[in-house]
């Protein structure tokens, strides 16, 4: 369960109001079709690379249609990639010439992304990746190449400070791609001090490395949690959904099955399941976040796919009727629910989030022991007949068919916070097992018969 001991400071708060984020993967290895690593991950040829990079320009890139877009799905905020493992660098940087000002494009995509999405009401995000497969000195590290390592860190941190005063106010930072270098490699807990100096109420991420120098814990989130309780202000679990207890969290998924940027022939996971992704980061939320970060690899001539837009669009339906259960929510797990779907609660209501509808009249919620006020099937706006016995809310009225496609919610309103007893509390395998030794004994004796009876 969720420790609440966690505040969340003012200016961060738009996080846990939003939810749910637009991830955007989009540069010259669009290209190629077969992810946004393919240069190292194929070896490819780095002059060849170069070149085919150089001379891409994706005539049809309009970052008003994707914003209209993101806000149409129900999108609260973005981020943008401004520089990925290949070193291609979407803004006019004056630290390099391989960038889309510079090269074929002649175009700032980043400021035109920021004006885009801040015109249409959405808070900005940066991606920005540490690690360089171009330059030698990133790998070979102080240690090598002292040199030649220095150049790099003060090009990155150059870089840094670049994106974060050309373009007004950025909300959210995301970090990647820290191996095989560490936070005091990187100077990253230095650089973050300067960032917030330059964006005072920016969220940061904890993909900063490891530092024997700080507090001697890993930070870098992408395969769980992470264990520091400085380096980095958001954890990013990466194609999964993991709980960090000691920070705000959002984990970041993609919408085909496994790859970020455009891929040819990539096969995309349904609506329902992108949904369901949601639903899950916000039921286990609590007072730490519990955000989806949901990705989209444009084309490479700049345009959202098809088969992105026909899900987003489908996933923002239904936040229309149905966004109170997500936005601003604060978390739920608050009774055992996964035979039915999942919960979330906002001040005194409980959202039952049904995965599973199976037509029947009536539905038993066991465990709840707040007084219920009201039960609306939010999906049609019904308001449903109910009997609470003891712990027991039943709920009755409900349709044969399901109301929607997607997932059919229903609130319920209590006079207080919604709580609940132990069996809420403690789910399988958890918990105290007294509790389940006392259920069976009350109700069926203790010996291995039918009946329960000793012989």
């Amino acid at each position: 369960m969720i420790s609440q001991q966690f505040t969340i400071p003012e200016q961060w708060k738009w996080f846990t109001e939003a939810r749910y984020g637009m991830f955007i993967h989009w540069g010259p290895y669009a290209q190629y079709g077969r992810g946004e690593q393919v240069l190292f991950r194929e070896h490819l040829d780095q002059e060849e690379y170069a070149a085919q990079a150089s001379a891409w320009n994706p005539e049809h890139f309009d970052p008003e249609l994707w914003a209209a877009t993101a806000v149409k799905a129900g999108f609260k905020y973005a981020c943008f990639t401004t520089r990925h493992h290949d070193g291609y660098c979407m803004w006019d940087s004056a630290y390099t010439d391989y960038s889309s000002a510079c090269q074929a494009p002649k175009r700032d995509f980043v400021r035109e992304y920021v004006d885009a999405f801040r015109k249409a009401g959405l808070r900005i995000g940066l991606y920005y990746s540490w690690i360089d497969w171009r330059l030698p000195a990133y790998f070979e590290g102080p240690e090598i190449d002292p040199e030649g390592w220095e150049k790099v860190r003060t090009y990155l941190h150059n870089q840094v400070k670049e994106l974060l005063t050309r373009y007004g106010r950025i909300d959210h930072f995301f970090f990647d791609g820290v191996w095989p270098r560490n936070a005091d490699d990187l100077q990253s807990v230095e650089l973050l001090a300067e960032m917030r100096r330059l964006q005072p109420g920016i969220l940061i991420n904890n993909r900063l490395g490891y530092s024997a120098e700080h507090d001697g814990y890993r930070a870098d989130g992408g395969v769980g949690a992470g264990d520091s309780d400085t380096l980095g202000d958001f954890g990013t679990p990466e194609h999964l959904i993991t709980v960090d207890q000691k920070r705000l969290w959002e984990s970041c998924q993609v919408t085909t099955w496994r790859l970020w940027s455009h891929v040819f022939g990539e096969r995309w996971r349904p609506a329902d399941y992108l949904l369901d992704m949601l639903c899950e980061c916000a039921e286990k939320g609590g007072a730490h976040g519990g955000n989806l970060l949901l990705n989209v690899g444009p084309t490479a001539d700049g345009q959202l796919p098809p088969e992105f837009v026909q899900r987003a669009l489908a996933i923002g339906k239904w936040l229309e009727v149905h966004g109170e259960a997500i936005y601003g929510s604060d978390g739920g797990f608050l009774t055992e629910f996964i035979t039915r779907g999942r919960q979330t609660t906002k001040k005194n209501c409980l959202y039952l989030i049904i995965r599973f509808w199976d037509g029947r009249p009536e539905m038993r919620v066991a465990d709840l022991v707040s007084k219920v006020k009201a039960v609306t099937l939010l999906t049609t706006g019904q308001a449903l007949p109910f009997e609470q016995l003891g712990d027991d809310l039943w709920i009755k009225g409900l349709p044969a068919e399901a109301p929607t496609h997607l997932f059919p919610v229903i609130r319920v309103e209590c006079e207080g916070r919604p709580a609940t007893n132990q069996w809420g509390r403690e789910r399988l395998w958890e918990g105290d097992p007294a509790r389940v030794a006392a259920w069976a004994r009350s109700q069926r004796g203790t010996s291995v018969y039918r009946d329960g009876r000793e012989r």
